[in-house]
């Protein structure tokens, strides 16, 4: 059962149905290289805000929340539809890349009351988590995870906890992966749905991948690593690791490729509660941007990150309610 305030801030971030059909522009390292290889030149600040403020603006009239970052994302946190809610980052942005691990850190000035007090309906940590890791290195992530979920709880809102898998050596891209990637996922679904992280929604990667899966548009391998019906079962699979709701991400892929996983997902009966979707919508409107400013990236957003957004949305479609997990009515 949820709190008034998780039931509150769940519901902020729903549409009426119970399906969380939201965007994401909480990019922030990865986004400023992406818009300054296009540009030839240094991204400011102003121009990242500007970015995602066109995006929030346009995006949340057809989406149920949007998810941002407090160090950049606030006016376009408040230039959003007043129908969408907010979802918030409480993490730095990357990670260490001296430490072994890909441990996270938190922001510096900022604190789930702080959080709140700021906007947010939920929020939101990104984890990078490889259940094959040392037992020190996972010991330190769980009690990270432990923290923020009682932070949470103290505050009386939602966390959503986003698990990005890996395994270290080996191309994410690969075969090799493609075919431990189920696994990964699976077990991090297991051990993060336990009471004591204090978890509301995880965000996931999709348990395959779908440029290996056999007669997939986007496959891209020699060979794959799944068939169809492989695949289908390896969601339904996943899916029994957990009693929470669970939502996919978009990771990065064309919309074309994420709305074929989403078709996916739904041939195999899967009962996924909604999407948090980021570069699938905006990431092609980058170069625009960069290249021709505001005004042409405002006009590619109204025709074809609009378009983007609703192929998900009629995806959605066949996402299922988290109302009765969590025993709303």
């Amino acid at each position: 059962m949820l709190t008034p305030g998780k039931l509150a801030g769940m519901k902020a971030v729903s549409d009426a149905r119970g399906v969380i059909a939201a965007a994401a522009m909480d990019q922030r390292g990865s986004l400023q290289k992406s818009l300054a290889k296009e540009k030839g030149a240094d991204v400011s600040q102003t121009m990242m805000e500007e970015f995602k403020v066109i995006v929030s603006d346009v995006l949340t009239r057809h989406a149920s929340a949007i998810l941002l970052d407090p160090e950049m994302g606030l006016p376009a946190a408040a230039a959003r539809s007043k129908n969408s809610g907010l979802l918030l980052a409480y993490e730095k942005t990357g990670y260490d890349k001296i430490v072994p691990g890909r441990l996270p850190d938190l922001l510096d000035v900022w604190s789930v009351r702080r959080l709140k007090e700021a906007g947010a309906d939920c929020i939101k940590i990104l984890l990078y988590y490889a259940p094959s890791d040392a037992k020190a290195i996972n010991d330190h992530k769980h009690a990270w995870v432990e923290r923020i979920g009682d932070e949470c709880r103290a505050n009386d809102i939602p966390f959503f906890l986003e698990l990005i898998g890996y395994e270290e050596g080996i191309d994410e891209k690969s075969l090799e992966y493609a075919k431990k990637k189920p696994g990964i996922v699976t077990a991090s679904m297991k051990e993060f749905s336990q009471d004591r992280y204090g978890v509301d929604v995880l965000k996931l990667e999709v348990p395959i991948a779908m440029t290996y899966v056999e007669g997939a548009s986007v496959f891209k391998g020699s060979a794959p690593a799944y068939s169809r019906e492989e695949a289908k079962a390896l969601f339904l699979k996943s899916a029994e690791a957990t009693h929470k709701p669970f939502i996919y991400l978009s990771a990065g892929v064309s919309n074309a490729e994420f709305n074929e996983t989403l078709e996916l997902a739904a041939e195999s009966g899967v009962k996924y509660n909604g999407v948090l979707c980021g570069r699938a919508t905006w990431k092609e409107g980058i170069p625009v941007f960069a290249k021709q400013g505001a005004k042409a990236f405002r006009d590619w957003m109204e025709s074809e990150g609009v378009e983007n957004i609703e192929n998900v949305n009629t995806s959605l479609k066949t996402a299922a309610s988290w109302f009765p997990i969590y025993g709303v009515k």
